[in-house]
């Protein structure tokens, strides 16, 4: 395994611990209910989707118009 690639895998494994970890403290420390983290996650994923699908359909309409007006 290259060093970039080495490096690029640790970032990824850290920051996913990291995120383990903040979720346990606040499951732990300030009693947040696990079900309503599951709702959080679940809203967020919903988020990313509405801005993916928001995306796809600008671009979809970029490309219509530039080849609508190409034609002229």
């Amino acid at each position: 395994m290259t060093k970039r690639r080495r490096r690029h895998v640790r970032t990824i494994v850290l920051g996913v611990l990291a995120m383990g970890a903040l979720v346990w403290g606040a499951v732990d420390t300030f009693e947040v209910p696990v079900e309503r983290l599951w709702a959080l996650f679940l809203q967020t994923l919903a988020a990313v989707a509405v801005l993916i699908l928001s995306a796809a359909v600008t671009a979809a309409l970029w490309v219509l118009l530039r080849r609508l007006l190409r034609r002229d």
